[in-house]
């Protein structure tokens, strides 16, 4: 795999995916000033062509940053991250009503897709999602008939000719303003937001419910989801995280504290409670028929059951090339009448040997992401990462272990709140590789073909300009290398929440604390 080089402020390398490769880091913030708690980055995000950067922080700041052009010296080398626009998101607030203080901390970002020469993103903190917009302006008007140079109003009586305007060049000045405000929307704390498909709606998930809004529309919204039972007492399980497929804009997927996923179909009923189809037991009635290309259909399937036709799973490195001349196997579905309108359930049974009192902490699902073709779907819970075929819920297709060696620690964490951390994950830009983080600094990445995974430790401490990050190893016990790290000697403050990986190249952005780490391969490859 070909290595990489750093992409940031400060020129240095860093590593890239499966590999070893030079690394170096950025930090968000002044220079020279002490780490505090409004400097830690809360969630990291790219645009939908790689070429913006956003960062949000617990202090309600939005730090952008833009890929610069290639260099004409070396135009084979791509164009490193620079800090575009820096502005304040959020401030805290007070619920008069509730005695309840509302931090300025930025939970998400998402970008729309691009319609014109703006940018815009949706930013939320626990209680209000405002949309803001990013423009850039490089000339400015000159020659105003009844305004001076400084803009105030000329008197009339002095105005005797008439001059026509005329635009002259200035320094390039990026300008954020905010076109919308989403308030009063939630009565519990937003953990997530997903700007749907059709670019004219997004929805937003607390921890009891879901609304659908329209961009344009900030004074009301849809409830689209509600677990919020007549009884608080009898509450089992609230929502993590949830996101809109990215191909059918009536398709979405929120996940539970239970380890549950729940795909909804908007178009089966108003409110998607009942999920439409649940990776788990119920949903798909068991495959009736294998069918290979050219072998005439039959079923003696009712007329009253709906018939679906699952295509043949494509390769992780062809994702849309699933054809009917492929020779693969194609499976016949039948729906019950019954399921009509409920969400699927993707649930894994758990196993009744190993349960213990941390199971239902660690199977929490901490977050849900599509994959770019909308045929799997990766989640992270506590120790591990799952991808789930949409057409198969009642187990993972694919299971990775990202510190398992924890396993045994469960107490402590329990202690030190540790085990409720919630770790992000991200896919490349084909899906044949994903990316979560750990704990003393480290991320995981695991490349679905080859089965190869790789620790790398983003920190201050081992990136030094044009250093070779070399992959890290936990030792449990036993024998130990001269490099690698003792479980016990792991820093559980060092954490890696916030992931995100380019859309279409193989650069990644770490935020490891108030640090952001971005790397990037030296040269184009076919990696993903």
């Amino acid at each position: 795999m070909p290595c990489v080089t750093w992409l940031g402020r400060d020129r240095g390398a860093a590593p890239g995916p499966l590999d070893e490769a030079p690394c170096s880091e950025g930090e968000l913030g002044v220079p020279g000033l002490a780490q505090c708690t409004a400097d830690i980055i809360s969630t990291v995000e790219f645009n939908h062509t790689g070429e913006l950067l956003a960062t949000g922080d617990k202090g309600g700041r939005v730090v952008i940053f833009q890929r610069e052009p290639e260099s004409k010296n070396a135009p084979h080398s791509q164009g490193e991250y620079d800090v575009y626009s820096t502005f304040q998101s959020h401030e805290p607030e007070f619920d008069y009503l509730k005695s309840l203080e509302i931090e300025e901390k930025i939970n998400k970002i998402k970008w729309l897709p691009q319609q014109n020469a703006a940018h815009s993103l949706l930013s939320t903190n626990d209680k209000t999602i405002k949309l803001w917009k990013i423009t850039e302006r490089d000339k400015r008007p000159e020659g105003y008939n009844l305004k001076d140079e400084e803009g105030k109003l000329k008197d009339l009586s002095t105005v005797t000719s008439l001059q026509v305007p005329v635009l002259k060049p200035m320094d390039l000045m990026v300008e954020v303003s905010p076109r919308r405000i989403f308030a009063n929307g939630h009565t519990y704390h937003i953990n997530s937001i997903s700007v749907n498909s059709d670019c004219e709606t997004y929805m937003s998930a607390d921890d009891l419910r879901i609304n659908l809004w329209h961009l344009a529309v900030t004074d009301r919204s849809f409830n689209i989801v509600d677990i919020k039972p007549a009884n608080m007492e009898d509450l089992t399980e609230v929502i993590t995280a949830s996101e809109f497929h990215p191909h059918h804009c009536n398709l979405f997927v929120y996940s539970s504290s239970k380890g549950s996923l729940r795909l909804c179909d908007m178009r089966a009923a108003a409110l998607c409670d009942r999920h439409s189809k649940r990776w788990g037991p119920r949903g798909l009635w068991p495959l009736l028929l294998l069918l290979q290309t050219g072998r005439q259909l039959s079923s003696h399937a009712s007329p009253e059951l709906r018939v679906r036709l699952c295509p043949p799973m494509p390769t992780p490195t062809s994702p849309h090339k699933a054809r009917w001349d492929s020779g693969q196997p194609w499976c016949l579905g039948v729906l019950r009448p019954e399921d009509h309108g409920h969400p699927q359930v993707f649930e894994e049974p758990e196993d009744p040997s190993s349960r213990s009192f941390f199971s239902e902490i660690i199977s929490s699902v901490s977050d849900v992401k599509f994959s770019h073709s909308g045929r799997y779907m990766l989640t992270r819970d506590y120790l591990t990462v799952k991808v789930w075929d949409l057409n198969m819920e009642a187990r993972p297709i694919e299971t990775y272990q990202v510190h398992d060696y924890l396993r045994s620690k469960l107490c402590s964490l329990y202690e030190n709140d540790c085990i409720f951390d919630k770790f992000e994950c991200a896919w490349n830009g084909s899906d044949s590789v994903i990316m979560t983080g750990a704990y003393n600094n480290f991320f995981r990445m695991f490349d679905r073909n080859s089965k190869r995974d790789v620790t790398l430790e983003a920190s201050r401490e081992s990136s030094k300009p044009r250093a070779v990050l070399k992959p890290r190893r936990v030792c449990v016990g036993g024998k130990r290398r001269r490099d690698d790290v003792s479980v016990d000697s792991l820093d559980f403050t060092k954490k890696i929440l916030h992931t995100a990986w380019h859309p279409a190249e193989n650069i990644i952005a770490i935020a490891a604390t108030n640090n952001l780490y971005i790397f990037q391969d030296k040269v184009n490859s076919d990696m993903h």
